[in-house]
């Protein structure tokens, strides 16, 4: 369709007068937005909730309320779980949503193969006082490591750390503060940052960063034993992830390879899962895998 000869036609400068309003309101729309990336990053991080949907005695084991103290005085929830003839006491640092009463059905397979396990809540998690913080998951593991040396009187040789998601980062700040028999990351990013720029591309996210939860650097010196699990199906922790850590950590390490989604590759992939975790084990009694 021709434009009528009487038409008028906008002039160059109105036409570039609007392309810079334009791109003022594309450029101010974008900083706010990494402004609220910014301030918001505990947000964007931590999903807890309070309602505690079952407890270990849902599944017949036998358990113990535990209350925790941190440095900087927050209360929090936990629960022991022993196991007979217990051959060591599993420290259990979950992910980043919810709250340790779904996670039975991991309680439980360390239970099966004859480990005790100490789970806590993060604060702001579950019955947990407070809110959640990178400094303040770290404090939060240490307030559960001293209950289990202080209070219970468990060799640290006899604790394992174990971290899923986000927890492998706090495990493994944990373990770079202590001496841990072993030290289990599953489905664990590099850091916090790294996996940032992976979800979100278009943002900068390494200088609007405040959390960092920087695994790799920490599993590059660690003498304990380690080992790694990570499914290449991980739809939100991309695999490249568990084995960049794997690829860095010092030795003794071993890697296993499960399959399933983020939250219940461990679930899919079943006994091999378990046996996995039995031979890593069973080296450990063997001192097949000792520093």
């Amino acid at each position: 369709m021709e434009t009528p000869a009487h038409a008028p036609r906008p002039k160059p400068g109105r036409v570039r007068r609007w392309l810079w309003a334009a791109a003022r309101i594309l450029l101010l729309a974008y900083a706010g937005a990494c402004l609220l990336l910014y301030l918001g990053q505990e947000w964007l991080i931590y999903h807890p909730t309070r309602e505690i949907v079952a407890t270990p005695a849902s599944l017949g084991l036998a358990y113990e309320d535990v209350a925790l103290r941190t440095s900087d005085g927050v209360r929090l929830a936990a629960w022991y779980v022993p196991a007979e003839g217990a051959g060591g006491t599993v420290l259990f640092c979950h992910g980043n949503a919810r709250n340790m009463s779904t996670r039975l059905s991991s309680i439980a397979i360390f239970h099966r193969l004859g480990l005790g396990v100490l789970i806590f809540d993060y604060r702001g998690y579950g019955r947990s006082e407070g809110r959640p913080s990178e400094e303040g998951t770290y404090r939060d593991a240490e307030a559960a490591w001293n209950h289990l040396v202080a209070d219970r009187g468990t060799p640290p040789g006899q604790i394992i750390l174990f971290g899923r998601s986000l927890g492998g980062a706090v495990a493994a700040h944990l373990a770079e503060r202590h001496r841990p028999r072993a030290l289990i990351l599953e489905s664990t990013f590099t850091s916090a940052p790294d996996l940032g720029r992976e979800l979100l591309p278009v943002f900068p996210v390494r200088w609007l960063a405040r959390v960092e939860y920087d695994t790799l650097s920490r599993v590059k010196h660690l003498a304990c034993p380690k080992l790694f699990i990570h499914s290449p199906e991980d739809d939100l922790v991309p695999f490249e992830h568990g084995r960049h850590l794997f690829e860095a950590a010092a030795e003794p390490k071993t890697f296993l390879l499960i399959h399933g989604p983020h939250n219940d590759g461990f679930a899919r992939s079943g006994e091999a899962y378990v046996e996995g975790l039995r031979a890593f084990l069973a080296g450990l009694d063997a001192g097949e895998v000792s520093p």
